[in-house]
């Protein structure tokens, strides 16, 4: 069955002609080449769900000329990456990436900041902000007069995504009081104020996440090096040379002895194994030089 058969079958009305084929494999090419998105041609009603709202509000007739449109449009092509991208994350994700960092990376990254040093954490596709919140309310603790001497240090977190729907959540840091429920009572109820149905994270916080919208896969303008990566369950959409490029730079962005936390789906290959060593299950740190 052509995609358009199998289009016409799940979506009675659409008009012949509209998606086909060759716009699905044109699609598929920009996604990879812009954002190292891969999708295999099961993702094809996927695509078009996604897409078709686009190609409306653009008053293009056809895919086809939504693809045209999106070839020379860099604004149109963003927004078009943004829908195909998948945001689905939520509090304390794989929560033994949080224990592990709360018992053997925290406490020195405290000692180093009472001593006037500082730290750097980024969030690599933060998505709606949830990894970014947990890993910021992790280390400020569960003692409160500790959490707040350390958020008045140098502490700092970048949290990145190319969707800027997701950074637009991620900043306005408010999500579903349910949402927050994953995370540990003795957190939550020191860094979150709930009213109603609503749970916003504590300003004190939300002070100490710089948002900001970045392809992985272009280039970085940070100019300093990180001790902590989070980049969890974003590279499982990339085919493995992309996957082993992104951590080989990831690796290069790290100090020495920081810290890379990945996806429980994912794996380090590739050169980058010649700068970290597993620590644990998807967690890695860079060798001193």
């Amino acid at each position: 069955m052509s995609l358009m058969e199998a289009l016409d079958a799940s979506m009675p009305g659409v008009s012949p002609g509209v998606y086909d084929d060759a716009d699905f494999r044109a699609i598929s090419e920009i996604a990879h080449k812009e954002a190292g998105i891969v999708l295999p041609t099961g993702k094809a009603m996927l695509v078009y769900s996604r897409l078709a709202p686009l190609v409306r509000n653009t008053g293009c007739a056809t895919f086809g000329s939504y693809v045209i449109r999106i070839r020379e449009d860099a604004a149109e092509r963003q927004k078009a990456i943004c829908a195909l991208t998948t945001n689905h994350t939520f509090f304390y994700r794989e929560s033994h990436h949080f224990e592990h960092f709360a018992s053997e990376v925290r406490p020195g990254f405290v000692d180093r900041l009472q001593q006037g040093g500082k730290v750097r954490l980024w969030s690599a596709g933060c998505s709606s902000g949830e990894e970014t919140w947990s890993l910021l309310m992790t280390f400020l603790g569960s003692d409160h007069a500790k959490g707040i001497d350390i958020a008045r240090r140098d502490l700092r977190l970048l949290a990145s995504d190319i969707a800027t729907h997701a950074l637009t959540k991620a900043r306005a840091a408010t999500y579903r009081a349910e949402d927050i429920k994953a995370v540990p009572d003795e957190l939550s109820r020191l860094w979150t104020r709930t009213s109603g149905e609503e749970t916003t994270i504590a300003p004190e916080v939300q002070q100490l996440a710089r948002f900001r919208s970045l392809n992985l896969l272009g280039d970085w303008p940070m100019k300093g090096q990180f001790d902590v990566i989070f980049c969890r369950n974003v590279m499982i959409y990339f085919d493995n040379p992309t996957k082993e490029r992104l951590v080989e730079r990831f690796a290069e962005k790290l100090v020495p002895g920081g810290w890379l936390y990945i996806g429980h789906s994912e794996r380090v290959t590739g050169p980058a194994l010649d700068q970290l060593s597993t620590m644990g299950p998807t967690i890695y740190r860079k060798r001193a030089a």
